[in-house]
């Protein structure tokens, strides 16, 4: 057996099968809390706190490039080195969130450090059931003051990718349009407002129909619309409230097309 052969046959070995959500399937975003989905809902997206809907297509969202609400101070005590720090020692924090943290994915060792917590964070949800996982905050580069890069985020990317696979899950890119052509691996898109930023394109053309569009209430219906007339059966598109609250609470919106 040659050694590019064995080579072949052990990286076969290693890859673990993932499935894709399913083609324009009717999908629920639920990070503002779980509640039971629709009758024709197929994909269900929650926080890697909560559960997976049983019985449907469930992706696990996960804060992987920024500290989770509610969490900083865990980070501070069990990996502080972890969390990026401006020249003067402060903690780096993104503007729109100000409680989540950016972690500091500069250098090799510590994206490695941060993709094992990572692959244990997806590991779990595929032992609970979910099929996919979420990473957010691709972007988060373009927020860490010029301490950070995109080809930071390309290699954390691929590293993500990497400890998905192997945990068994697929795994979507979460934004970001022009980093959908860098080759990172990704099995689909989960893109929020592209129409509203005319970017949907950026995305179809890596993922073709393997994505899920989130339009909000707040941007008006026309975006939303706009998106249905494109993209309705090849496409998962639907439109949701801003801070995406549970079935039944004030505000709640849930459309789909």
């Amino acid at each position: 057996m040659t050694g590019l052969l064995a080579s072949v046959l052990v990286a076969l070995a290693m890859a673990s099968p993932v499935t894709p959500p399913p083609t324009a399937g009717v999908a629920d975003y639920q990070l503002g809390g779980a509640y039971a989905p629709a009758p024709d809902v197929d994909i269900v997206t929650r926080d890697r706190t909560e559960s997976p809907a049983a019985g449907l297509y469930s992706i696990c969202y996960v804060n992987s490039f920024q500290t989770q609400p509610g969490t900083l101070g865990w980070w501070k005590k069990k990996h502080p080195g972890l969390l990026l720090r401006d020249r003067r020692g402060h903690l780096v924090r993104d503007p729109g969130w100000p409680d989540e943290v950016l972690l500091d994915i500069r250098t090799s060792g510590k994206r490695a450090a941060i993709g094992e917590l990572n692959r244990a964070w997806f590991a779990r949800c595929g032992r609970e059931g979910f099929a996919a996982v979420e990473p957010d905050n691709l972007d988060s580069w373009t927020r860490s003051r010029g301490l950070l890069k995109q080809s930071y985020a390309v290699n954390f990317g691929k590293r993500l990718v990497r400890e998905a696979h192997g945990a068994g899950v697929a795994i979507a890119q979460k934004n970001t349009p022009e980093l959908s052509t860098r080759g990172i691996g990704f099995d689909f898109a989960v893109v929020e407002e592209c129409e509203v930023y005319r970017e949907c394109g950026d995305y179809t053309a890596t993922y073709g129909t393997r994505l899920i569009e989130i339009e909000y209430t707040d941007n008006g219906r026309q975006a939303y619309e706009r998106a249905c007339a494109a993209r309705a059966g090849a496409a998962s598109v639907l439109l949701r409230d801003r801070d995406v609250v549970p079935a039944g609470s004030k505000g709640y919106v849930f459309r789909h097309c």
